[in-house]
């Protein structure tokens, strides 16, 4: 289906994309709504939020109102949502034309978060508003051609969740979700760098360690960084030097739980899809899978092509725009 005005919402557990037909992806915030805890009052939305993270008085609390993959409060969500589109759709063609919008939701979704999600679309002045599978839209926004019967294994880890699925025909043939991924990085760098540096540090600088120097193969050199917290002994302030390995060593638990939902997947797999995917090999999406080397340690274990796609992080939101022009995802 063909529309005027069109618009793809990833709503993750981590960020919000927002991806504007013609215009590409014009919104990439987190997932954060700051709010008084007293009234009730929204306070800030997204970026501004998350910088609340951390460093609010007992009056503020900053929240993530998607925990693990599931909308964990309606409200908050409706108000990110809103707030978002809000943003991106405020001028006189907008308003006047109200634009088809096609949101990604997670994987396992009750009928009453279906219906918190395309409420809160219609009261931001969206008009058409359609759903689509995370993995599903992954899928799309990575390139694949899923409309076919050729098997397709997508591995979409983001901040609250893995979704690992077997497509053909635009559907789901075999899949799992799993409540590792992003986020359970983060926390496990957390856990190790107190226990075994009594130093605690923040979710942010756990991530900027995941990122600078976590792997979950080993890197062709030693990386080092130095790091700064709260030393737990003294109470004051505190660093410690990290390295890859020990970091590889840390993550290792998480990865490999989430390289045997994998296996699982594979093995419930019928037969000729199987020999599709010996040929496609596995596609790593999400801003989870650019973990360093993820892809190579899942290729070597099951003997299969493994890839990350190009710009992981944006996959699902370019996808969301793609399936807005497929029949398929936007049949009454």
């Amino acid at each position: 289906m063909k529309f005027s005005y069109a618009i793809g919402v990833d709503l993750g557990t981590a960020t919000v994309l927002v991806n504007v037909q013609e215009r590409g992806i014009v919104l990439n915030e987190p997932s954060v709504v700051a709010i008084n805890a007293k009234t009730g009052k929204v306070l800030e939305v997204g970026e501004r939020a998350k910088a609340m993270l951390g460093r609010t008085p007992d009056s503020v609390e900053a929240i993530r109102p998607l925990r693990e993959g599931v909308i964990s409060d309606f409200e908050a969500t409706e108000v990110l949502l809103r707030t978002m589109l809000d943003k991106v759709c405020h001028g006189f063609w907008y308003k006047l034309f109200k634009p088809a919008v096609m949101v990604c939701v997670p994987s396992v979704i009750s009928a009453v978060e279906r219906r918190a999600v395309v409420d809160a679309c219609r009261r931001a002045g969206m008009g058409k508003v359609y759903l689509i599978r995370e993995p599903i839209a992954a899928a799309i926004g990575a390139g694949i051609d899923i409309t076919g019967a050729k098997g397709t294994l997508i591995v979409d880890i983001g901040g609250g969740t893995t979704d690992v699925s077997v497509i053909s025909l635009c559907e789901p043939v075999v899949e799992t979700t799993l409540k590792i991924a992003g986020d359970v990085f983060d926390d496990t760098v957390i856990r190790y760098v107190r226990k075994n540096y009594n130093l605690l540090i923040g979710s942010k600088t756990a991530e900027e360690i995941k990122q600078v120097i976590g792997c979950a193969y080993p890197r062709p050199e030693l990386l080092k960084m130095t790091v700064k917290g709260r030393d737990l002994i003294s109470g004051m302030q505190g660093e410690a030097e990290l390295d890859s390995e020990e970091i590889r060593a840390a993550l290792a638990e998480p990865v490999q739980e989430i390289l045997e939902s994998v296996h699982s997947v594979l093995e419930k797999t019928p037969p000729e899809l199987l020999a599709d995917i010996s040929e496609t090999g596995i596609i790593f999406t999400g801003g989870g899978a650019m973990l360093h080397g993820l892809a190579k340690l899942a290729g070597e274990a099951f003997n299969l092509p493994s890839a990350l796609a190009e710009d992981p992080i944006t996959c699902v939101a370019r996808g969301t725009i793609k399936a807005l022009a497929m029949p398929e995802f936007t049949r009454e």
